[in-house]
């Protein structure tokens, strides 16, 4: 792959979360070398917080995986002015800008798989039996699993659709040779099989403490047991496997640490932080303010994100009581004697406020990748058609604490309540264009004047040219 053959050779991988002094060193076969730092439980360990920090990046889920990408995919966000919006709104995927955006994905994501691909590789990590290294090795196939599944659904068509299409190449070796093209068959059950043996690796993990490897600080900026659960939940959505979805769903409702905030713990509880209560999977990422604010707040610039024109419906609709999320993940700024309105969901009010230092030292700065409400949307979902009582009660559950009332006595569920819903709490996190894509639905363009239909034209983003120039 192009990842494979350009940035392997520079890429660093052991940044850590407090330190960037450590590489791999790459030989001219593409090798890791043996005596370097995947010789020791420390560099392993340095090698996966690398290969966890590369996550945040801009070209990955620091922005273009999340609100300056996804989220114009969808129409959730726009940017007037931006020919790079316009053109990715428009889902012209041969304007310069957004071969740029989707080549940066597929390659820095290529570049990272294969970073976890020289962990699972390495002497210590293949020959693992016990703790720390089935630790290592579980989450290291959990991050190749996670990584490769959103490639497929940016560049493969949905599962459901055609298994039979294409897929993308599943890579397992640290070399720069180009596995082949997989069928999406294939990559799924590559996925499956990483995230089962992830799950029984990490299954232990309770029973373990910092106080034998500091490598168990802060599970939630690691893909821990529960946050591998929750993936294969999503995996086993996507593939349209409703009993198996709501089977790893219902496991982490009931088995994790995690719960849901309140209604009144709805503000600011994503601000720039990773949620207390209901991130199950995020990455620590300490400059998400000063990347992302001047996106979300000036508002008179060529780049800044702006909500879509109607969002305020998508909060007043069917259902009664006061919606804290409206207030908690909105601003109303006057300009001109006119009100706008800015998506302050992920604001940093210590940054903002420049009260950095008084920041509570048990908040973690970051991006909030997998969170809870996510299992309750999946498992009232997966019941609908088999329990509609019982999928109703998952979903009252989400909007009581949210602070709506829930469904009216005799009000049967519907999958487009539910959606609504989820356009209500993801707003700016990057779901909803995942969720259109598998449930085959349409979009309303941002400017609320144009149905977009449901197409591969719009949820299949073209692999790079350079992928199938560079094969060999």
């Amino acid at each position: 792959m192009k990842a494979s053959k350009i940035f392997l050779g520079i890429l660093t991988v052991a940044m850590t979360v407090t330190s960037c002094d450590n590489y791999l060193n790459i030989t001219p076969d593409g090798q890791v070398k043996r005596d370097g730092m995947l010789q020791t439980a420390e560099g392993i360990e340095d090698a996966l917080y690398g290969a966890y920090a590369q996550l945040r990046q801009s070209s990955l889920y620091g922005m273009a995986l999340s609100i300056y990408g996804i989220d114009i995919l969808s129409q959730e966000m726009d940017s007037y002015g931006s020919d790079f919006a316009e053109n990715l709104g428009a889902y012209n995927w041969q304007y310069s800008e957004v071969r740029d955006w989707s080549e940066g994905i597929w390659t820095e994501m290529y570049a990272n798989i294969s970073n976890v691909n020289s962990v699972l590789n390495s002497p210590l990590i293949m020959s693992a039996a016990e703790f720390p290294y089935t630790l290592y090795k579980g989450e290291a196939l959990a991050l190749r699993a996670f990584m490769h599944f959103d490639l497929l659904r940016l560049f493969a068509q949905q599962y459901t659709l055609d298994k039979t299409a294409s897929g993308i190449p599943y890579q397992t070796e640290f070399s720069l040779h180009t596995p082949d093209f997989g069928s999406m068959t294939d990559n799924y059950a590559h996925i499956l099989q990483d995230l089962l043996e992830a799950e029984k690796l990490l299954s232990d993990e309770g029973e373990h403490t910092a106080d034998e490897v500091t490598f168990m600080l802060d599970r939630q900026i690691h893909l821990n047991v529960h946050a591998v659960r929750a993936e294969l939940a999503r995996v086993y959505l996507t593939m349209g496997d409703k009993a198996n979805a709501a089977k790893y769903a219902e496991l982490v409702i009931s088995n994790s640490p995690f719960t849901l905030k309140t209604k009144t713990e709805v503000l600011n509880d994503l601000a720039g932080i990773l949620s207390v209560k209901e991130c199950i999977f995020g990455v620590y990422y300490a400059n998400f303010y000063r990347d992302v604010n001047p996106l979300l707040q000036q508002q008179q610039s060529y780049y800044s994100l702006d909500p879509r024109d109607d969002f305020m419906d998508i909060y007043n609709t069917e259902a009664d009581g006061l919606d804290y999320r409206q207030s908690a993940y909105f601003t109303a700024v006057e300009t001109g004697g006119e009100i706008h309105y800015r998506l302050s969901k992920f604001t940093d009010i210590y940054e903002l406020n420049n009260i950095a230092g008084n920041r509570p030292a048990e908040l973690t700065l970051g991006i909030n990748l997998i969170r809870m409400p996510e299992m309750y949307y999946i498992m009232a979902e997966c019941l609908l058609d088999t329990d509609n009582a019982g999928a109703a009660t998952f979903y009252n559950t989400m909007r009581e604490h949210r602070g709506l009332e829930p469904l009216a006595e005799g009000q049967e569920l519907t999958i487009d309540l539910i959606n609504l819903e989820r356009r209500k709490e993801f707003f700016g996190e990057g779901q909803m264009f995942f969720h259109h894509k598998r449930l085959n639905l349409p979009f309303l363009s941002a400017d609320g004047k144009t149905e977009i239909a449901a197409s591969n034209d719009i949820f299949v983003i073209p692999i790079p040219d350079a992928e199938y120039a560079n094969r060999y």
